[in-house]
């Protein structure tokens, strides 16, 4: 009976862990964003809060940090973080443009 549940049990897929994390930036010009990372086995997003708008944003390839986009090739925002420090770019097929550098509070 105990090799038949330990077979089943390694049948079973591994359950993802996700992990929550809410950081609070200080960037240019006096502006605040909150940001709640989510992180998962085969995904990570990140939902920022700027200008009164929540926007949710998908983990992209970079070579250094950790980069957010939102996955279309039209105009969206970037989330760029790497330690303490992020920025907040705009994205359009011509190139990006920053629009805020920040750097988490405490």
């Amino acid at each position: 009976m105990r090799i038949a549940v330990a077979g089943v049990l390694l049948a079973l897929p591994a359950q993802a862990e996700t992990l929550v994390q809410t950081l609070r930036y200080s960037c240019d010009r006096g502006v605040e964003i909150p940001a709640t990372y989510v992180t998962a086995d085969d995904q990570a997003v990140v939902v920022i809060h700027v200008d009164g708008s929540q926007i949710t944003l998908f983990q992209e390839p970079a070579a250094s940090g950790v980069r957010y986009g939102w996955p279309s090739d039209g105009s969206a925002h970037v989330w760029w973080s790497k330690g303490d420090d992020a920025t907040l770019l705009w994205k359009t097929p011509e190139g990006e443009t920053p629009l805020l550098a920040c750097k988490v509070d405490g």
